[in-house]
């Protein structure tokens, strides 16, 4: 039985990788998401120069940085099935044209509805890369030890994404204008679509059935809602707002109607009963929690470094730099410690590290203390990354390979719901704790100026401006006091949430299970024939 199963695994890695070299298309599915990813913080830094040049209005700058995120998120699920439908490599290349072609609209915006416009097509384009490259990527490395460290160069370029569009966006704008930071995909582009035909290889699913057309809207109309409201809880927006509670309520309901409908469907357009399986539902989950952990953190850390340390952009984007580098070394070793510690361990260990270096971080106050913050963010990069890649990888093979397309859209979509609801849960619980620490009044301080102080630390900061004086002087004091009080909070908060986390990964599997081991068949569902049943790997 092994032998069989061992000449079956290499019979598949030689059909995946026929005319390509595995590693080759790596690097260019890399590319594919480093060029996503960068270009989802690029902008953060060019929204100054953006409002001096197109002059939009509020809501209208609002919708230009949130668009692209937005959108991407919504339609993740549509192109990840899509792919698995009329193949993957296509809906890949075609998201590379539509990127570029968006970009050079973004570039030469000359008024905020054309940039919106841009920014929401940038955003479909998006949504065709990120599930293609998990998905080809399942694919050409079947082998899981080796697909182990693929995912783990694929997670660390994705960290280097993140942290390098702010500064590659400062760079431009330095020596160009805002738009170059749009500019700056065209070429890459341009050498990745023929390189992409040439060396990706095409895979699609087993093409059952016809494709659920009005799932894949309802669940893209649900994902927009959901997601929307809880931006605008991030925002700061109440919850009772019809702006806000209209969107949640009835994208929550097109995500049950959408539930429904698939476990009706002899054909389902997402396979539901995958979530019935405790390692791909609890990867699901493991991928939320943690990400509302990172991206909630790095927002109250970055405010924390600008506002209460006085840092510039550029500081405290260095300062950040550890956390980025210790996600890469995380990645890069995360195939090595999955091998051999297994999933549980590993995702249950940098839940843990992540709520320790959380812990380490409460010692934060008023004075710049750089050893604890370099210590702090390093554990919290190294622990977050460890528990994704666990997460990740788990996720991915345990999902059937003709439905690995929908299964990296459900892991995406976790990925951008965690980060939203990561926003909206702790700014909440932040602006719960710093609030009384100014609206009960600040002595020598005008009762108004001390309750609108209790706004946003920003604000607060504004107001003792324009007082000037002892009055400023004290405002500005409690106000930075009652940021690292709030602060403090959600740190604790965060450590609960990650302990969470901890216990949550203990449903994982004990050991990796690779091919070439023992193998059980899974029965196939009744209505499959008996040639398409494939044996499952079990420790």
């Amino acid at each position: 039985m092994s032998g069989t199963t061992t000449a079956a695994a290499a019979l598949r890695r030689r059909a995946a990788g026929a005319g390509a070299n595995r590693w080759v298309v790596l690097v260019v599915l890399c590319v594919s998401l480093l060029l996503v990813a960068v270009d989802a913080t690029v902008l953060h830094v060019a929204v100054p120069a953006v409002t001096e040049d197109l002059r939009p209005g509020a809501i209208e700058l609002l919708w230009i940085v949130d668009v692209y995120p937005l959108v991407c998120a919504s339609l993740l699920i549509l192109f990840g099935t899509l792919g698995d439908r009329v193949g993957r490599r296509r809906v890949l290349l075609l998201g590379y044209a539509l990127f570029g072609v968006a970009s050079a609209l973004a570039a030469l915006a000359t008024g905020p509805q054309v940039l919106i416009a841009a920014r929401a097509l940038l955003g479909v384009g998006g949504a065709m890369i990120m599930p293609a490259t998990l998905s080809i990527l399942r694919q050409v490395f079947p082998d899981r030890r080796e697909r182990a460290l693929a995912i783990g160069i694929w997670s660390a370029v994705a960290a280097v994404g993140a942290a390098v569009g702010p500064l590659l966006g400062g760079f431009l704008l330095e020596h160009f204008w805002w738009g170059s930071v749009f500019l700056v995909n065209i070429p890459l582009m341009l050498v990745s679509l023929p390189v992409g035909r040439l060396l990706l290889p095409e895979s699609k699913g087993d093409g059952r059935g016809p494709w659920d057309v009005v799932g894949a809207l309802m669940a893209a109309a649900g994902l927009f809602g959901v997601v929307l409201g809880v931006k605008r809880l991030g925002g700061g927006e109440p919850v009772a707002s019809p702006f806000t509670l209209l969107p949640l309520l009835l994208g929550a309901a097109l995500l049950a109607g959408f539930v429904r409908r698939q476990r009706r469907r002899t054909y389902p357009l997402v396979d539901l009963r995958m979530f019935g399986r405790p390692a791909f539902s609890t990867s699901v989950g493991c991928i939320v929690l943690a990400m509302l952990a990172l991206v909630g953190l790095e927002l109250i850390a970055a405010q924390y470094l600008q506002l209460v340390l006085g840092l510039s952009p550029l500081q405290t984007g260095l300062r950040l730099l550890p956390l980025t580098f210790a996600a890469m070394a995380a990645g890069l070793a995360g195939a090595r410690m999955l091998r051999r510690f297994g999933p549980r361990l590993m995702v249950c260990a940098g839940f843990c590290l992540t709520a320790f270096a959380v812990g380490l971080l409460t010692a934060m106050g008023r004075e710049d203390n750089s050893a604890l913050l370099l210590s702090g963010f390093v554990l919290l990069g190294f622990g977050l990354e460890t528990t994704l890649f666990g997460a990740y990888e788990s996720m991915l093979s345990e999902a059937p390979q003709e439905q690995s397309g929908g299964a990296a859209a459900i892991g995406e979509t976790s990925y951008q719901l965690g980060a939203g609801i990561g926003i909206a849960l702790l700014g909440s619980v932040m602006n719960a704790a710093y609030a009384p620490g100014l609206t009960g009044g600040v002595p020598g301080v005008p009762a108004s100026a001390s309750s609108a102080a209790g706004h946003s630390l920003g604000e607060a900061y504004e107001i003792a401006g324009q007082l000037g004086g002892p009055a400023g002087v004290a405002l500005r004091r409690a106000a930075g006091d009652a940021f690292v009080h709030g602060l403090h909070v959600t740190l604790v908060v965060s450590a609960a949430l990650l302990l969470l986390g901890a216990v949550m990964a203990l449903r994982l599997p004990r050991a990796m299970q690779c091919e070439g081991e023992e193998a059980v068949a899974v029965p196939a569902p009744r209505d499959a024939p008996r040639d398409a049943v494939e044996s499952r790997v079990t420790a």
